[in-house]
């Protein structure tokens, strides 16, 4: 370890970048080696952890990893994919979830981001190469919700519907099926499965 101060209140040499003291970075390596922490792995950028996390994902759906793909070109235009991930603190995280939806990104896509980090920092953690997951907290009290919940169909035009299935020679058979799925929210499958089951 190299730093050009031994003491915190030594002064830092002129033209010399701020650096922790060799006392602080000494300090730094016993908690490191008293929480059983891997202090090289630190050393990794919050890209490259994405990129370890997104490796370990192989039995996922084409959605997701489309999803995941975004999320990694959305961060390698982002200062903060290059931090290291030791430098990251829960402020910092706020911030930059904050940062994203200032640059005009819908929640959704925050969440969706959020969604990848999270449990990227939560594995290292689980790595014990850091001791706290900076992105633990509530997405709610952070970002504003500006997400609108939007109507497929209304209430007058499911009771038309009903009705017509109800009244028609064809498809009344069906009445039952589809009553279900609009007060359920069941997807079909699950009711042709729960169908099988009765017969």
């Amino acid at each position: 370890m190299y730093s050009w101060r031994l003491e915190p209140t030594d002064t830092l040499p002129v033209g010399k970048k701020p650096c922790l003291s060799l006392r602080e970075l000494e300090k730094q390596i016993g908690c490191d080696l008293d929480s059983l922490s891997d202090p090289l792995g630190k050393n990794i950028t919050v890209g490259e952890l994405v990129e370890r996390y997104l490796a370990t994902k192989t039995a996922v759906k084409p959605n997701t990893l489309t999803n995941y793909k975004f999320v990694q070109n959305l961060l390698r235009g982002e200062t903060f994919n290059d931090k290291k991930i030791s430098q990251v603190k829960t402020s910092d995280a706020k911030l930059f979830l904050i940062k994203l939806q200032q640059d005009g990104r819908h929640y959704s896509t925050v969440k969706t981001v959020r969604g990848v980090l999270r449990p990227a920092f939560q594995m290292a953690v689980d790595d014990d190469v850091l001791v706290k997951n900076p992105f633990g907290f509530e997405l709610a009290g952070v970002v504003v919700n500006d997400s609108v919940t939007r109507e497929a169909i209304s209430r007058d035009q499911m009771r038309k519907f009903l009705k017509f299935i109800h009244d028609d020679n064809v498809y009344c058979k069906y009445y039952e099926v589809v009553y279900i799925l609009f007060h359920t929210g069941m997807r079909i499958s699950d009711i042709l499965q729960l169908a099988c089951q009765k017969t």
